[in-house]
């Protein structure tokens, strides 16, 4: 079983397969890029680096052995270790070449070193792309020279310099005008407007009123609403028209009976009486656990 093979493969689909015990190969994503140099594109790709801090086992690579070689979980990750074993007694020696991925090296401190191969692009939307060298563009910079107004020139060179003179003075004296006539007419307008709401207001005040059949007086009688917070409470029912019903029979039987509306558990609540003080709402209470109903509660609600 050749181990780097299987890294190989899994290196096309997923960004990051540790080795258990040896280390990392983790992928970044690079766009298609242009040497200046060279003059060659290169497609999109993935960049290989190696982190040896990544060495406890995500069972990505065991579980990828362990079904392509049809054998347990437990014999894949034996092979791996034993494999391991070998490149890290071959890494001391000399360089160690994982497939066609790169060239794992120790420096002078003991720490590994990995160049990837630079040939294998492992990015699989890239498949078939290959790099393209190009000559390179020569680039001139053309230099634009605007046109002149021959004819405008020419007809200025016929133009005497004092009708120049005479023109802008001319057209000088006209903005004037203008502007001085425009500033009259508007300091009329003003005027005239002023004069027209002084006239109205004068109006206004000398105006007077007089209704010759005036509306009769209406009084209205509003009867102030006690609240009567503390209820006893005959029943909570599930179906509303239980509620109802239960509302007519107490009333019936001589009770001032109502709804006290929907609680938080979505029963709807009906009450024989409802008071305004504390102490005759508890009398009641007691009054009809005795007579009618030994479940009947006091609930105070606003």
């Amino acid at each position: 079983m050749i181990l780097a093979n299987y890294i190989n493969d899994l290196l096309y689909r997923y960004d990051c397969v540790i080795v258990p015990d040896f280390g990392g190969f983790v992928t970044n994503r690079k766009g298609a890029r242009l040497h200046k140099d060279t003059h060659t594109f290169y497609p999109p790709s993935k960049q290989i680096t190696f982190n040896s801090h990544l060495k406890v086992s995500d069972g990505l690579l065991a579980n990828y052995i362990a079904s392509s070689e049809n054998i347990s979980f437990e014999k894949a990750s034996t092979a791996i270790s034993l494999s391991v074993i070998k490149w890290q007694n071959e890494i001391e020696a000399k360089p160690l070449a994982i497939g066609t991925i790169g060239v794992l090296t120790l420096n002078e401190n003991g720490q590994i070193i990995f160049e990837p191969n630079h040939s294998v692009n492992y990015l699989a939307e890239s498949f078939g792309l290959s790099t393209v060298e190009t000559s390179a563009i020569q680039r001139h910079k053309e230099i634009v020279k605007p046109l002149l107004p021959v004819v405008e020139k020419e007809a200025k060179k016929g133009i005497p310099t004092f009708i120049k003179y005479a023109a802008n003075a001319a057209i000088v004296l006209t903005l004037l005008g203008y502007a001085g006539n425009n500033a009259y007419q508007q300091s009329k307008d003003k005027e005239v407007l002023a004069n027209q709401e002084k006239a109205l207001e004068k109006k206004i005040q000398a105006a007077t009123f007089v209704i010759s059949n005036p509306l009769p007086t209406i009084e209205l009688n509003v009867t102030k609403k006690v609240a009567k917070p503390f209820h006893v409470v005959a029943g909570a029912f599930q179906f509303p028209e239980n509620a109802k019903k239960k509302v007519k029979q107490l009333k019936k039987q001589g009770y001032n009976a109502s709804i006290l509306g929907v609680n938080k558990w979505g029963l709807t609540e009906v009450a024989f009486n409802s008071f305004t003080n504390r102490n005759d709402a508890i009398n009641n209470l007691y009054k009809i656990q005795d007579t009618v109903s030994k479940d009947a509660w006091l609930l105070e609600k606003n």
